[in-house]
């Protein structure tokens, strides 16, 4: 995909890191500068449409263009940069990529764009060159893999359908299926018993149940609870921790899935690790995760990432535009 007449900051690029809760927009020049750069609200095109979701980048990526001291649009045609990199939530299917990436090229914003999931940007955050393996832990899962030569390791990661297990989502569930059964004598005894009702002040799981069925506590509550299934593992609950081990052994083989896919399960490669309950890093989920990685790709290298993903982003569009490594080193600096 590409655009006719020359960029108002030749070679530079467009970042996009668009999130189900916010989206980050910088403009970056050839040398890795950060000219200017905005943050607003989430990208959620399931919800409201392709193209109301891309006008809501639109509207943040003219305050970074006026950030810039830039026109907020390509207007009379004149691109604001030479390439578009766009990591984009919901974005979780090459033909949904396909699809975003026909709608953010037509604001004319670059002269190339480029679509990619979200997952690519935490990904390219954390590595130095554009090969290795991320798996994304926040809400969901979410898995992808890439080599400098262009190929990449994916999977659909659109929830149970697809195979997923996990997050802050499926711990959360998983604690609350545990602690249920465990109070009316279906299964087995655990603090999740307790510890997840008295998170909201309540006495029983049975009080819990009933205040989330009856939505007097939100659905999206439930996430305040992966926390609490932390703590209770830390205290030593069997059953907390078995939840536990059950999320590093699903990062485990999605990490090495991808990196098998990619031919690297046998040689040193990075396996970054993103997303809020990576984040956390609950001594006994990442030693669990580390004692599993270790046995199954012995050369692999975990971490977790601490760079905002529109770095990702923000690289993956300096790859494409071949700019020299001093660019990269600079607009890491930046954010550092």
């Amino acid at each position: 995909m590409g655009m006719t007449g020359e960029p108002l900051v030749p070679g530079g690029v467009l970042a996009v890191d668009a999130g189900n809760s916010k989206t980050d927009v910088a403009l970056v020049a050839a040398d890795g500068t950060v000219l200017g750069a905005a943050r607003g609200g989430g990208f959620q095109p399931p919800i409201v449409g392709v193209e109301a979701a891309v006008e809501v980048v639109a509207r943040i990526v003219e305050r970074a263009a006026a950030d810039a001291g830039l026109p907020g649009g390509a207007s009379g045609g004149t691109p604001l940069v030479e390439h578009t990199s766009a990591c984009l939530a919901n974005a979780d299917l090459p033909v949904e990529e396909q699809q975003l990436e026909a709608a953010v090229h037509a604001r004319g914003w670059a002269r190339s764009t480029r679509v990619a999931n979200d997952t690519f940007a935490i990904l390219r955050a954390g590595v130095d060159e554009p090969r290795g393996v991320a798996v994304v832990c926040g809400a969901g899962i979410n898995c992808v893999g890439m080599l400098p030569d262009g190929r990449t390791a994916r999977f659909p990661a659109i929830g149970k359908i697809s195979g997923d297990w996990g997050g802050g989502s499926g711990l959360a569930e998983e604690a609350l299926w545990f602690a249920a059964r465990a109070e009316d004598g279906r299964g087995g005894p655990t603090a999740l018993a307790a510890t997840l009702p008295a998170h909201f002040g309540l006495g029983s799981m049975y009080a819990l149940i009933e205040a989330l069925h009856l939505e007097r506590i939100p659905a999206a509550a439930k996430y305040e609870l992966t926390p609490v299934l932390f703590a209770t593992s830390d205290a030593g609950d069997p059953v907390a921790r078995s939840i536990l081990d059950r999320q590093a052994d699903e990062i485990v083989a999605l990490a090495t899935v991808a990196l098998g896919r990619l031919g690297l399960l046998d040689e040193e490669a990075d396996v970054v690790l993103g997303g809020g309950v990576m984040a956390a890093r609950n001594p006994y989920l990442m030693d669990a995760l580390d004692e599993r990685l270790t046995a199954r790709a012995p050369k692999a290298r975990a971490h977790v990432v601490t760079a905002p993903p529109v770095l990702g982003a923000a690289l993956l569009g300096l790859d494409h535009v071949g700019a020299p490594a001093a660019a990269q080193a600079a607009l890491r600096a930046h954010y550092a």
